[in-house]
């Protein structure tokens, strides 16, 4: 047996890929909501962090030293410059972008045009939002990746019901992500630097990943509009294509949603 498992668990089997071994359950878990709160309060013991993954995880490991090499603050800025730069003509004409012909097939009838964009508020990079003071009406790690958990599981979207539970030896979150190798468009050495990053300032967990799809839950999210302008403006520089793309909602509208969120969800095509 490659490391002790917690009593508990679903039937499962270890995993031999990439540098650690791996534990995953056989099934999706039908006790998730229950189970998590109990991992996570067992990580800092055991070191063992769980995630709902799933087919094609593992994928391809990533060294925690390519990891460590992201030199966040700087390449959120170069980030944000081309993103300005690509996006400002978009952002300062007034017209709402048209959308597909109705009459084509790419449209339903009677479909509006997108909304105006205006961007972000900052004429250069503003720097990251600030750690969140940890306060007494804070969610647990557990309340919160519950929370999350219970909404997947009443939404049900597409791939959940082949996601399986899979325990990574590791000491964060984010540092699991990178050891198992998740298979999806997304940069993945900037965004387990971000899921750093947010860990420490927003006491941000990595729950599920599935398809292209990330589900974070958080403990301590921003609600002032200043703090949250910025970690909105993270979120889209972690080049995730629902945040402001696909549908298109205009930066505004989505840092106005973000304030004081225990969930943030992202996928990438």
């Amino acid at each position: 047996m490659p490391f002790a498992l917690p009593d508990g668990l679903p039937p499962g089997q270890f995993l031999s890929s990439g540098p650690v071994p791996l534990w995953s359950s056989d099934d999706f878990p039908d006790d998730v909501e229950v189970l998590w709160p109990r991992l996570l309060q067992d990580l800092r013991g055991r070191g063992l962090v769980p995630l709902l993954c799933g087919p094609g995880s593992p994928g391809k490991p990533l060294g925690l030293d390519h990891v460590d090499a992201v030199r966040l603050e700087e390449v959120l800025a170069a980030d944000f410059a081309e993103y300005r730069r690509r996006r400002l003509p978009v952002w300062t004409d007034p017209a709402p972008d048209p959308m597909p012909d109705p009459a084509s097939d790419l449209a339903p009838d009677g479909t509006e045009p997108w909304p105006h964009d205006p961007g972000p508020p900052f004429d250069r990079w503003p720097g990251q939002a600030p750690r969140m003071p940890a306060t007494a009406a804070d969610p647990t790690p557990g309340e919160a990746a519950s929370s999350l958990l219970a909404g997947l599981v009443d939404d049900a979207p597409f791939g959940l019901e082949d996601c399986r539970l899979v325990l990574v030896p590791a000491r964060r979150g984010s540092d699991a992500v990178a050891l198992l190798g998740w298979t999806a468009e997304a940069p993945l050495p900037l965004l387990c630097a971000l899921l750093r990053s947010w860990e420490d300032r927003f006491g941000a967990q990595a729950v599920a990943l599935f398809g292209g799809e990330l589900h974070v839950s958080v403990t301590r999210p921003p609600v002032e509009a200043g703090h949250v302008n910025l970690l909105a403006l993270e979120h889209v520089l972690s080049t995730a294509d629902n945040i402001v793309d696909d549908p298109p909602t205009p930066f505004p509208e989505y840092a106005t949603r973000l304030a004081g969120r225990t969930s943030w969800s992202f996928w990438w095509d």
